[in-house]
């Protein structure tokens, strides 16, 4: 009912799955992950003791290969099931029961696992292995999605469409650093859900992507007087630029865009849109 890649990204370490089915809450079930493991996708009539049971096996130092064997030789109804997983050294493992409704099947390598049942043919999963490979100057997050997406147009779970999702894993990466959670983005129940996870992406990236240092400003001069003016009809009084920045930011969820002295041209872009969406005549 699902395709899938599973990747890793060895300059990053991150480890990460993209997905979509005509399934309601497709992130909910198939995409399991730890940084420094690997990943686990867990699909067809899913075992979720794939997904916990796989990265502890992983966590032990299995290969991809010896989870899955590990996995399928334990499960009595393995005929049934499909999983794709790729390891803590990025080595990919695919596995596809028999008894998977057509059309069902897999490729790995080195760095990835893709896999799908009740697909529109082969040529989905050859679709997304061709993507993943053309894409690796991409950011990891977005060529995964694109992998998904290629998929997806290559006629995908032949039943339609209904939900899909992105997750990332890689040490410290959640939102503040306490946790490996890097991203965790889901179209649960959307006509185009592979095309809504892009959007969500691209959100995720302007809110939560981290600054080029090569495009910094320095906070000063004509554009410290514009970014203060901007602030001040937006409701933020700037006597302190920085602090008035910090409080705006923290507000529009930009926070992890601040760099001290210096303005992010995407924050800057922000600003100069809403002081216009203010200023603009009825």
């Amino acid at each position: 009912m699902t395709f899938s890649i599973v990747a890793f990204d060895p300059d990053s370490r991150s480890w990460g799955i993209a997905v979509a089915s005509k399934f309601l809450a497709v992130g909910a079930v198939v995409p399991w992950g730890r940084a420094g493991a690997g990943a686990v996708a867990t699909q067809a009539t899913a075992n979720l003791s794939y997904g916990p049971d796989g990265l502890d096996l992983l966590t032990g130092g299995a290969t991809a290969d010896d989870a899955v064997v590990q996995l399928t030789g334990a499960d009595d109804e393995r005929d049934h099931r499909q999983v794709g997983l790729v390891d803590a050294d990025g080595r990919g493992a695919t596995f596809t029961g028999p008894s998977c409704l057509d059309w069902a099947g897999g490729q790995a390598g080195d760095g990835f696992a893709i896999q799908g049942n009740i697909l529109a043919g082969p040529q989905v999963v050859e679709a997304m292995a061709e993507a993943w490979q053309a894409h690796a100057d991409q950011a990891f997050e977005r060529r995964l999605v694109t992998a998904l997406a290629a998929g997806d147009r290559a006629g995908g779970d032949r039943r339609g469409r209904q939900s899909a999702a992105l997750r990332v894993w890689r040490a410290g990466a959640a939102y503040g650093g306490v946790l490996d959670t890097a991203i965790d983005l889901r179209a649960d129940d959307h006509r185009t859900p592979v095309e809504e996870l892009g959007r969500l992406l691209d959100l995720h990236t302007l809110y939560f992507g981290k600054p080029d240092p090569a495009t910094l400003l320095p906070l000063e001069g004509e554009l410290a007087t514009e970014v203060a003016d901007a602030l001040e009809t937006l409701g933020y009084p700037a006597a302190d630029l920085a602090e008035a920045l910090d409080t705006w930011a923290g507000t529009e969820n930009f926070e992890e865009r601040l760099v001290d002295g210096q303005l992010d041209p995407v924050v800057l872009e922000q600003l100069r849109r809403q002081v216009a969406a203010i200023r603009m005549p009825e």
